[in-house]
């Protein structure tokens, strides 16, 4: 059984129903789950590891992203595809997609989920809709495992390539 104690908390944001906002508070957590909020005075005065915010610190609940592409990560910065309408901006990186491997949805997925973490977020939902070369939605899963955000994986919603009237080349839908 471990124990957590961050103390000394500019302002906590509860967002319990009344949204109250603690000043020089502290939360308590036993096993990963918090067991105590309020006063840093209230709570025990120990724990295995304790934080102190030294007054100086914000503290909100995680944040939950319900859309993401982690692949995407990879080419957010293509000059082709920047100020692009959706259409022209996919058509312009479905080439570069397509020679995503296993590793690449990996460490993209890696780099999506620290983003996210280090941006407050715990939670994430990724829709993962395209599967060049192998891909599969459990090199995905692994990396996040990996790094631990909580997450839950969906389909994406491209079930149809180009020869059948969808917006993908064929080699990027799931077989």
């Amino acid at each position: 059984m471990s124990t957590l104690l961050v103390k000394n908390i500019h302002t906590l944001v509860t967002m319990d129903r009344d949204r109250r906002e603690l000043r020089n508070s502290a939360i308590f957590v036993r096993d990963h789950v918090i067991e105590q909020v309020g006063l840093t005075s209230e709570l025990p005065e120990t724990a295995d590891e304790v934080l102190d915010l030294q007054d100086k610190h914000i503290v909100l609940p995680g944040l939950v992203n319900t859309h993401h592409h982690f692949f995407q990560v990879l080419t957010k910065v293509i000059p082709a595809a920047q100020n692009c309408e959706l259409f022209n901006w996919l058509k312009t990186l479905y080439p570069i997609w397509a020679n995503l491997t296993s590793e690449s949805i990996y460490v993209s997925a890696q780099m999506a989920a620290a983003e996210l973490i280090l941006s407050g977020c715990t939670t994430a939902s990724d829709h993962l809709y395209i599967y060049p070369n192998d891909c599969q939605l459990d090199d995905e899963i692994a990396a996040i495992q990996a790094i631990g955000l909580r997450f839950h994986a969906s389909r994406g919603s491209m079930s149809l390539g180009e020869s059948q009237g969808g917006l993908p080349p064929d080699r990027l839908v799931e077989k």
